[in-house]
């Protein structure tokens, strides 16, 4: 079945807001004069996680701690990290080069439109994408397969006829799930040795063309390259 759409996910692969939210929570520590330990700080789902880890460093910090002030001090350094952010390497050459062969594009993200919407704004995207798909729109987030398969009911396309792009795997099995083909980029936190699922496995989206990631995905399913 001929390729008409490449999805992508959004954190960690379109731009690196995975380390500016593991930055913002080291920053947030020491802010209490502690040392933050980045040990499973990445859950194996999409979605916030945060919850749980306010609640640790309520725990440590004791009753001295104001959660509210955590939160809107934290997000706001968050923020000040996010905005130095750019496309990461090689993404806009897929992209250019997705318009050059009439791909239609879209994101597929467990976080929310606000976050994802604004982001792509940032870095100049946005207009890029004829479907935007995120984590408030469902009832379950990767790797459940819902966000993909509302992405797919968006573009009114099979799952044969799209690619998915994941930086995680648990967004890997998602995709799967969804049954699409899936080219996975791991984020700089994430454990190649997870990723053995991905029909192909890339260090960066400036490895290959994506050209030659087609025709990989065609050719040479689950090799590393």
């Amino acid at each position: 079945m001929t390729v008409k759409a490449l999805i992508f996910d959004f954190d960690g692969l379109l731009m690196d807001t995975e380390t500016t939210l593991l930055e913002s929570w080291r920053w947030e520590w020491r802010r209490h004069g502690l040392e933050f330990d980045p040990v499973g700080f990445f859950a194996d789902h999409g979605g916030d996680a945060n919850e749980p880890r306010y609640a640790a460093l309520a725990a440590t910090v004791g009753s001295a701690y104001d959660r509210e002030s955590s939160h809107a001090l934290r997000m706001a350094y968050r923020a000040e990290l996010n905005a130095a952010l750019e496309p990461a390497p090689g993404i806009v050459g897929w992209l250019d080069r997705a318009a050059e062969l009439g791909l239609r594009l879209a994101v597929a993200s467990s976080s929310p439109v606000t976050h994802v919407g604004a982001m792509l704004d940032q870095a100049g995207l946005r207009g890029r994408f004829e479907v935007l798909a995120t984590g408030e729109e469902v009832d379950a987030h990767k790797p459940d397969p819902a966000v993909y398969l509302l992405t797919l009911r968006r573009l009114g396309l099979a799952a044969g006829e799209a690619v998915a792009f994941e930086d995680t795997a648990h967004g890997v099995a998602a995709a799967h799930r969804a049954g699409l083909r899936c080219v996975a980029v791991p984020n700089p936190h994430a454990d190649d040795a997870r990723f053995t699922a991905a029909d192909l496995l890339l260090t960066s989206a400036a490895d290959l063309s994506l050209d030659a990631v087609m025709a990989a995905l065609a050719g040479h399913a689950g090799q590393r390259r």
